[in-house]
């Protein structure tokens, strides 16, 4: 035997067999009432819900009991662990802190020949439960050898968020072009590798006729927004130059330009959208705070910072989409309440503009504790992912009070996200992305009702924040998650005090 050889066979391995049981078929007991007992319960529950469950504990928590009601295939027991109560159990959960019951169990299991999984003993385990992905009809199982459950858990969370919510679509046209194909198995087999290698291909997608007809309209759209734009520029430029002296007014055009207002805009726009766009909020006080201490008029401020807002956040959801910074899923239930809500806002705000500055109000408070929570958050070391509720409901109110309010979509929707622990990369993306949609269906709305966007007086801004765009979405998700987690929570908090402060002074002044 050579050397190479010896030291090949001499590394450790994992040598589990990896097994997807059909648990509802079988009796399961679990030994715990705790909050291991809980995980444990709640990890069966969300992958075989319909599994027959005995559970035993001396004391049973309520968190425990309150799943159990939601459920009639869960018998709870609260009383101490018994050797008899292993005669009617498949497979066996151990879930105690106390090591001599646990080293009773595992006894009484081996006698009785029956699977058990010891929580927190490795040596005590027969099998191991594993970090599950579960996309739909997909399910993927992490095994770090009972090594470290903690990092099979971050494992687990970069591949959810990595695999689209698409993939069950995959599936299940894979499993219609199966049983539509004829020939024998080898055939069949190698027709699937080949429509397969796609999926592996770093270039391209696996489309099917629906998703090339999505792809279709998407261009559509795409190219509906140009036209609008380039409708507003054009109108623009005709309401400041005459058809007839269109020639002329070019030539002078360059007199009418004040470098040094430019250059000031430019860097403006580039600041406000780097951090709007690596941190998901920010562009709206950042750009006011700027501009008002440059000179230009406190009236026509949020007009100029709206205007630029269109071109830097196409811009940068582009830039986004482009780096795969975008959960499809969150963005679709942001974009169309958000819009909603900006097209209701902005109408409310053209009639009744004087009660906005109360609006800002309760908001800022809101989002000051939403920074403050974001803080904790990166200082907490258990920390579990929330499920954010009524996500429709929070992005037409971050579209309205953005409209109304002038502010608030980044610092309300990616504040709010943020707080329950979403990954703060696909949050800022696909926010990022909708508030191209939120802020545009706003500027239609202006544009209809006031008939002018002030685009040539912004340019700068503009300019300013195209730049920035691309640079802050590579930006994202490079970022370890500690630091991003203080960054935004102190932007938050910075830029609503700044608000609650700036509404107070002009209220006071009323």
């Amino acid at each position: 035997m050579s050397l190479d050889q010896t030291i090949v066979e001499s590394k450790p391995a994992n040598n589990l067999f990896p097994v997807f049981l059909k648990l509802e078929n079988l009796r399961l007991l679990i030994i715990g009432g705790g909050y291991v007992g809980f995980e444990k319960l709640n990890a069966v529950l969300q992958n075989s819900p319909a599994t027959s469950i005995r559970l035993i504990g001396i004391h049973i928590s309520d968190d425990i009991k309150n799943l159990a009601a939601t459920y009639k295939n869960i018998e709870l027991i609260e009383r101490a662990y018994s050797p008899s109560d292993i005669c009617n159990a498949d497979v066996i959960i151990s879930a105690v802190d106390d090591k001599k019951t646990s080293e009773q169990i595992w006894m009484d299991a081996k006698r009785k020949g029956v699977l058990l999984n010891a929580a927190d003993k490795p040596d005590l385990c027969d099998f191991y439960l594993g970090s599950i992905v579960k996309k739909g009809n997909l399910k993927i199982a992490i095994s770090t050898n009972g090594k470290s459950p903690t990092i099979a858990k971050r494992i687990k969370e970069t591949l959810n968020e990595a695999m689209p919510d698409e993939i069950d679509e995959v599936l299940d046209n894979m499993e219609k072009i199966r049983k539509s194909m004829n020939g024998d198995f080898s055939e069949k087999v190698n027709k699937l590798n080949d429509i397969t290698k796609l999926l592996a291909a770093k270039q391209e997608v696996l489309e099917v006729p629906q998703k090339l007809a999505a792809k279709r309209w998407q261009q559509v759209v795409k190219w509906c927004l140009f036209a609008f734009v380039f409708m507003i520029i054009g109108h623009t430029i005709l309401s400041l130059f005459p058809v007839e002296r269109i020639a002329a007014s070019f030539k002078e055009l360059p007199k009418y330009i004040d470098y040094n207002t430019f250059l000031m805009m430019l860097v403006t726009g580039f600041i406000a959208q780097m951090v709007d766009g690596s941190l998901g909020l920010g562009y709206g006080t950042i750009s006011t705070t700027f501009l008002l201490a440059i000179g230009v008029n406190p009236a026509i401020v949020s007009s100029r910072v709206h205007s630029a807002r269109v071109f830097s956040s196409g811009v940068s959801g582009y830039s986004h989409h482009r780096f795969g910074n975008i959960n499809k899923k969150l963005f679709k239930t942001l974009v169309i309440p958000g819009a909603l809500g900006a097209i209701l806002g902005a109408s409310l705000a053209y009639y009744g503009k004087q009660y906005s500055s109360y609006v800002r109000i309760p908001l800022s408070i809101y989002t000051i504790y939403l920074g403050y929570y974001i803080i904790s958050k990166a200082f907490i070391k258990n920390k579990k992912s929330g499920k954010v509720k009524r996500v429709g409901w929070l992005a037409s109110t971050g579209g309205f009070l953005d409209a109304f309010a002038g502010g608030g979509w980044g610092t309300l929707v990616t504040s709010t996200l943020i707080s329950k622990r979403r990954s703060p990369r696909y949050v800022i993306g696909s926010v990022c992305l909708a508030e191209f949609f939120v802020v545009f269906a706003s500027a239609i709305t202006f544009f209809i009702l006031l008939r002018h966007i002030p685009i040539f007086d912004v340019l700068g801004l503009i300019a300013g924040g195209m730049i920035a765009a691309p640079i802050a979405a590579r930006l994202v998700g490079k970022i370890p998650l500690k630091p991003t987690f203080i960054a935004i929570g102190s932007l938050v908090i910075l830029t609503s005090l700044l608000t609650l402060w700036k509404t107070l002074s002009q209220l006071m002044h009323l």
